[in-house]
């Protein structure tokens, strides 16, 4: 039956009022927010970790990038970039750093073992997650060496983890990793497709999306502002521009960057010492570094040379420990420098030690800065006194990293960034695998909203039936309409 005009007009109302509120639900599930910052901790394979250091390939490995160590075995990759999106639960996180593992050493001085694992990824989509990495490998037997950029090196084993509605930080502990077909090859096939490797864990840092702001400017033109003097064009004024440039002999920042040594960062926090280290004067902590900022003094970018000072300090406290390092200088001259510090030890201070020396063959400066990334460094004989003769002179210690910026618009290397609610020395949370969804977070207040919004509709559409019904009841013939 037909229904009258009124009534048509009226249920078109109601289903427009309906679709108006269900526009919001939509809008919020479709909301992606940016990961920045956070960790992946992964020790890959601990047994293969064992047989790369054991008697049989008498190897070793080493971190590249800014990768550190945390508890008994696992590597920590940093600095997390990706996206999330609450309402599907997609999610894709990729980190940097990397373990390079060399065993096996030939006559020549190669090594028949010879692998690189940087720059993992996670990648969840549909309940599926892949962990990728760049891979650089020495093949089992010909020892071909191929390099691989973002291999699936393994599947993810999601089992009972829903990503939708997460906040931040979102987390995953110990999710279980299968290595991959692709993976077994860039492995160097020394464990076959489906091999168990070490469980996943990670942490990120999740931003909302930016709201736009209405505007605040005035619909009327404001007043005419009183005409101002022109700027001098005096050289006196142009000389203090903070846009010039610098002379490349003035230093307008610089950074040293200097993990003292992993093992014994390790030896530190491990059930030895069972120690901690402390940060002060401005030092900062990247996880497998240190960063001494601030620094002051000369450069010559035509020379080559630095000589500078500075600012920050880190003591080391544990069982039988008590070491400061502070007032921390760099000099670079002739293709080689030397780091030094004020060394403090059982209350006794040491002025200006020359604790390492390392290579600085190309210190010219790129775009206004002048840098030395991971530079060999090594323990000199004031440096193994300072450690009370733990590590003779020779040793190798953690590389040094060193930027000089010599214009406006340089900037230092960023540190890496491990995230929120994280220092260098804690141990990855132990537990059960949480759902993304189980930290109470602005997402969570999302998917409540978008809740809200539907049973709005539901609400409005049984308006909309309820009010179509009464009309056409109203148009049958001999309907008493008295009660309706």
């Amino acid at each position: 039956m037909l229904l009258s005009r009124p009534a048509r007009a009226l249920a078109v109302s109601l289903f427009t009022a309906l679709l108006a509120a269900l526009i919001p639900a939509s809008a919020a599930h479709a909301e992606s927010r940016t990961v920045q910052g956070g960790r992946l901790d992964w020790a890959i394979k601990s047994s293969f970790q064992g047989y790369v250091t054991g008697p049989i390939a008498h190897g070793s490995w080493g971190l590249t990038g800014g990768a550190a160590t945390v508890g008994g075995s696992q590597f920590r990759f940093h600095s997390a970039q990706g996206s999330y999106d609450p309402g599907t639960g997609a999610f894709e996180a990729a980190f940097a750093g990397g373990v390079h593992f060399t065993g096996h050493r030939k006559t020549d001085g190669t090594n028949e073992l010879d692998l690189t694992i940087s720059r993992p990824r996670v990648v969840i989509q549909g309940g599926r997650g892949t962990l990728y990495a760049d891979m650089a490998s020495k093949a089992k037997g010909s020892g071909r060496m191929s390099v691989t950029a973002q291999v699936p090196l393994a599947d993810l084993n999601l089992g009972g983890i829903d990503m939708r509605g997460g906040g931040s930080p979102v987390a995953l502990d110990g999710v279980p990793a299968t290595l991959t077909t692709q993976g077994a090859a860039a492995f160097a096939g020394y464990y076959p497709a489906g091999t168990q490797l070490d469980p996943v864990s990670l942490t990120v840092d999740v931003r909302a999306p930016k709201q736009a702001t209405p505007s605040t400017a005035p619909t009327t033109a404001p007043p005419a502002a009183e005409p101002t003097a022109k700027p001098s064009t005096s050289p006196s004024s142009t000389a203090t521009s903070p846009s010039a440039p610098a002379s490349t002999s003035t230093i307008r920042t610089a950074a040293v960057d200097w993990g003292v040594r992993r093992t014994f960062r390790e030896y530190v926090t491990g059930a030895i010492a069972q120690g901690k280290w402390t940060l002060a004067d401005g030092a900062q902590d990247g996880g497998a570094l240190f960063r001494f900022p601030s620094g002051k003094g000369t450069y010559d970018a035509k020379k080559q040379t630095l000589d500078a000072a500075f600012a920050g300090s880190v003591r080391f406290t544990g069982a039988h420990l008590d070491l400061t390092l502070a007032k921390v200088t760099a000099k670079v001259t002739g293709g080689k420098g030397t780091l030094a510090a004020d060394v403090t030890s059982a209350g006794t201070t040491t002025k200006a030690v020359p604790l390492v020396t390392f290579t600085a063959p190309d210190f010219t400066p790129e775009n206004g800065l002048a840098a030395v990334t991971e530079a060999p460094a090594t323990l000199t004989e004031g440096g193994a006194k300072a450690f009370g003769g733990m590590y003779k002179a020779g040793t190798a210690m953690d590389p040094v990293s060193l930027a000089v910026t010599v214009d406006a618009t340089a900037k230092l290397p960023a540190l890496p960034d491990l995230g929120s609610g994280v220092t260098s020395s804690s141990a990855p949370t132990q537990g059960p695998v949480p759902s993304a969804s189980s930290v109470p977070s602005p997402a969570a207040a999302s998917t409540a909203s978008t809740g809200t919004y539907v049973a709005i509709g539901a609400g409005v559409f049984l308006a909309a039936a309820l009010a179509v019904f009464v009309a056409v009841r109203r148009r049958r013939p001999g309907t008493d309409t008295s009660t309706d």
